[in-house]
């Protein structure tokens, strides 16, 4: 049996860098779907399609995602830093709530997930894309933490930004994530969650890796 591990929670929570460091620990894949509506996202405003559209499925004929090694192929490229941007991932946001995107993308990442061992991390991967994972857990922190965090990895990687642009792009992100009609950000029902404020990156890891041990029949 497969053991799959939903990590949730909103942004700057740490998904990416706790479940990279989970997936890395147990050798086995990782998906960052975040990554996906980031991609679609920045497509869709490239394209200048309008989110209220009734259908955005013709603008998303010519977009090909690959999953590759645990990294991420468009239309045969490999993707660069510009889905980092806080721009990519307010289109992320907005696009998410529309019901092709989800449709287009919550297929393809239960097929991914599907018989495999695997980490993935979003905003409804316990709820939607894997509601049977073995392990789900869901990562919260304060929107001044989050936003601390995410201005200093922006900075670091030489972008112009201030903190607090950031905290209202965190505080809109959230509204727009728990409101939206489909597959809102909330916890399931039987997820552990854990308050990443104030516990360092392995401190989060090794209790995931805990709760991995105890409920995987298997090692991996």
């Amino acid at each position: 049996m497969a053991c799959r591990i939903a990590i949730d929670g909103p942004a700057g929570s740490g998904k990416t860098t706790v479940a990279r460091l989970v997936a890395q620990k147990l050798g086995i894949h990782y998906l960052d779907t975040g990554a996906m509506y980031r991609i679609v996202g920045l497509h869709l405003y490239r394209k200048g399609a309008d989110v209220k559209s009734e259908s955005l499925r013709d603008y998303l004929t010519d977009l090909k995602i690959e999953y590759v090694d645990g990294t991420f192929m468009v239309n045969g490229s490999p993707v660069g830093d510009e889905i980092r941007t806080p721009e990519a991932g307010m289109y992320a946001s907005i696009y998410a709530t529309h019901p092709d995107v989800r449709a287009f993308l919550t297929n393809m990442q239960k097929e991914i997930c599907k018989n495999r061992d695997i980490v993935a991390e979003g905003r409804d991967i316990g709820t939607v894309v894997i509601p049977d994972a073995e392990v789900k857990i869901f990562l919260v922190a304060s929107p001044e933490v989050r936003a601390k965090r995410r201005y200093l990895e922006l900075i670091a990687k030489g972008y112009d930004v201030q903190y607090e642009g950031i905290l209202r792009e965190i505080i809109e992100r959230d509204e727009n994530d728990s409101s939206r009609g489909i597959a809102p950000l909330t916890k399931a029902p039987d997820a552990v969650e854990i308050d990443t404020s104030d516990l360092s990156v392995e401190e989060v890891v090794d209790r995931i890796l805990e709760l991995v041990h105890l409920r995987c029949k298997k090692k991996i």
